[in-house]
């Protein structure tokens, strides 16, 4: 079992930045791929960014490519999501994820735990 947990989510205005971090325990970190997830009112989940298990590749959404960062410390077991040039259409409940495949696009049904989310809100 692994356990997620996110924090960082607030209200910022657009143009604002964000850094979202997600804290692991239980099994070892370093073995899962993690991955960040946003669903908005009335949408599905999508995704926004994957890390592999050494942290030496990455992908990200269309959406988000330039503006976010994602980045994982092994020794701290946690992932980060760093957030700029916000607009409101980043404005979602924002997941972790962590799971054993790493390929792009990632499958949601290969992530295996999931946090509990943390909301973003962008006001314009």
């Amino acid at each position: 079992q692994v356990q997620l947990v996110e924090s960082g989510g607030r209200l910022v205005q657009a143009g604002g930045s964000l850094r979202l971090s997600c804290a692991a325990s239980g099994r070892t970190f370093s073995g899962y791929v993690m991955g960040w997830f946003r669903q908005a009112p009335g949408k599905e989940r999508e995704f926004v960014s994957v890390i592999n298990w050494s942290g030496s590749r990455t992908y990200y959404a269309d959406s988000v490519k330039g503006r976010f960062t994602i980045s994982r410390d092994n020794a701290k077991n946690t992932v980060s999501l760093q957030m700029n040039s916000l607009e409101p259409e980043d404005t979602a409940i924002y997941y972790c994820a962590a799971g054993l495949v790493f390929r792009n696009p990632p499958r949601r049904d290969e992530f295996d735990y999931w946090g509990q989310g943390t909301q973003v809100t962008v006001s314009s």
